[in-house]
């Protein structure tokens, strides 16, 4: 009989194998179907090179995720309503990305379609965890060592605003060659350790997610053969925030995630500075990852610099989870 542990590590393994061997046969596809990346004229200079690179690699990315769940999905409901939210994203993604690549629309689905079709699998989702699970309206509150604060009526509003913040951060996030990826595989790592300590069926779940991206990390990092677009981004901004939510741990995502909400908040002040200040900018460049480039750093510095905000702050937001489960 295999431990829950040992059924993780598999999944790490069958995600991870599965995406080194799709990776190199469907990247050349996407080539010739030439669904790269168009860069921006008033980015980083730098990055102007990197126009007609593939995108789209989410789809490899859900893919493997995909194969690698599916051996220990029987039975596992919660691990569904996160392939759910995972796949639900994702496909709002795919279509962002054909629009924007194939049609050749630059930016892709309108501000109030994307918000729409994501409000609707938040939905499914919500309904799924507040009449079929014991999750309850109630969230840990961190380095409390397990007290929690019902929500009562506003639990509904504070999910949605998780679900949607979530997505849209590592979505932000991703801008640089492996940033993304890199720094949701830590994160992931941190939800992984808690399905574990919460002997939760998610934890297989949260290996294959593991797996798929460091299988895409080796064809994503610096310099990349291929990007993940909002396929990639979206999928993982809805699987690290139905984790988060199963397991009452919105508030961690705010230590754990402290890359997304950087990359957030930096957006969100600069449009607000613009505003006030009739064109005025507080940074030189938002997300902040650009901020740091027009200052002068290397894009491998600024990946390896949040790579290691990161990892400390999973290992803070541990810190936090003591006597949580």
């Amino acid at each position: 009989m295999y431990t829950e542990m040992t059924k993780a590590v598999y999944a790490i393994l069958i995600a991870f194998i599965f995406n080194v061997i799709l990776c190199p046969v469907t990247i050349p596809f996407l080539r010739r179907l030439k669904f790269g990346q168009n860069v921006r004229d008033d980015g980083p200079q730098s990055h102007l090179v990197k126009a007609g690179t593939p995108t789209m690699g989410g789809i490899m990315i859900i893919l493997s995720m995909l194969f690698a769940s599916a051996f220990f999905l029987r039975g596992n409901y919660d691990g569904l309503i996160v392939i759910f939210m995972t796949l639900g994203f994702g496909i709002i993604g795919f279509i962002d990305d054909y629009i924007k690549v194939v049609k050749k629309r630059s930016l892709g689905l309108r501000a109030w379609q994307k918000i729409l079709l994501q409000l609707a699998v938040t939905a499914v989702f919500i309904y799924y965890i507040t009449t079929q699970t014991s999750v309850g309206e109630g969230i840990y509150i961190p380095f409390m060592r397990g007290y929690t604060v019902g929500l009562g009526f506003l639990y509904i509003p504070f999910v949605i605003c998780v679900v949607l913040g979530t997505v849209n951060g590592v979505n932000l996030t991703d801008g640089l060659d492996g940033l993304a990826s890199g720094v949701t595989v830590l994160v992931t790592l941190f939800f992984m350790f808690a399905a574990y300590g919460a002997v939760s069926g998610i934890l297989p779940i949260a290996g294959a997610a593991v797996g798929s991206l460091l299988g895409f990390l080796l064809f994503n990092s610096y310099p990349a053969r291929v990007f993940m677009g909002d396929t990639g981004s979206l999928a993982l901004g809805g699987f690290i925030a139905a984790i988060a939510v199963m397991f009452r741990m919105e508030l961690f995502l705010v230590i754990v995630g402290i890359i997304y909400v950087c990359e957030s908040v930096s957006v969100i002040l600069q449009v607000g500075y613009f505003k006030l200040t009739h064109g005025k900018r507080l940074f030189r460049m938002a997300p902040l990852h650009h901020h740091f480039e027009q200052c002068g750093y290397k894009e491998t510095k600024v990946v390896a610099i949040f790579y290691i905000v990161t990892a400390i702050a999973v290992l803070v937001g541990y810190l936090a989870a003591e006597g949580l489960f």
